[in-house]
């Protein structure tokens, strides 16, 4: 009880620490915020430019897609931050020493670190461009509570199968000097198979199949296919349950590929 007592007390600290960290650069919340408002601007233009010389498009008519894109940008936080960039920093700095050597699992204190700063930018940003969809662009978000419950728990788990897929590719920073290359790539794959571009029934069939078979749909597409209405309720227990096997499989190579790639440290720095 003791030792639960101590584990929960640190994750409080670390909870509150990155609070402070997410609200304490002002400039770069609101340049941020900015940004997102208008590429989302822009990205509405575009689809409403699209939709003028049709119905439908890959079965999904405009305020369905509307909706999805809107919804996507405000879930965008999940797929912008992981950690080859961060784990190169602390190995070419040197202090991947002392933080292995903090006495908590090295995982579960980044992973609640994670979770912390994405759901305080996922309420910022659903404060900021959801207030633009309502009152702008008219678009209609579901009242009903279960479905909001129901993105939630969508979003968390597709949150932590994208953390322990960040981590696992974040352990080659353990092998190269450079990591900018490795970030770019992982940008690039999850812009396209997260559905974070555009719903990814609009694929062509061979990608649709691809991004089938990666884990990089259950982070964005799952939860707001599910808040957008374009999957139904009934659907929910074969898509929990697919994504919480994604989630066990996810966790067990991340602890893998961690404990292996933790032996061969290179420091630059320090």
């Amino acid at each position: 009880m003791d030792k639960l007592y101590y584990r929960l007390r640190i994750y409080r600290s670390v909870v509150g620490i990155n609070i402070k960290e997410v609200l304490a650069y002002n400039f770069w919340f609101w340049s941020q915020i900015g940004a997102h408002v208008l590429l989302t601007i822009a990205y509405i233009s575009f689809w409403k430019a699209l939709y003028s010389e049709r119905d439908t498009i890959a079965g999904l008519n405009m305020q369905q897609t509307l909706t999805y894109i809107i919804l996507a940008r405000i879930v965008m936080p999940l797929v912008q931050w992981g950690y080859t960039q961060e784990f190169g920093y602390w190995i070419r700095e040197g202090t991947i020493s002392s933080e292995l050597l903090r006495p908590v699992d090295f995982q579960e204190r980044i992973y609640i670190g994670h979770l912390t700063r994405t759901f305080i930018s996922l309420a910022q940003q659903l404060i900021v461009v959801g207030s633009l969809a309502l009152f702008v662009f008219k678009i209609s978000l579901p009242t009903d509570p279960l479905v909001w419950l129901s993105f939630l728990i969508s979003l968390l788990l597709g949150c932590s199968i994208l953390f322990c897929f960040d981590w696992i590719f974040g352990c080659i920073a353990f092998y190269s000097t450079e990591v900018w290359g490795l970030q770019v790539v992982r940008g690039s794959v999850l812009l396209l198979f997260s559905g974070v571009l555009l719903p990814l029934t609009m694929l062509p069939t061979e990608l649709q199949t691809i991004a089938k078979w990666l884990p990089f749909a259950q982070s964005v597409s799952v939860p707001v296919s599910i808040l957008s209405g374009m999957t139904p309720l009934s659907e929910l227990d074969s898509i929990w349950l697919q994504q919480l096997v994604w989630l066990g499989v996810m966790f067990m190579l991340s602890r893998l590929m961690f404990n292996f790639s933790v032996r061969k440290i290179t420091v630059q720095g320090g």
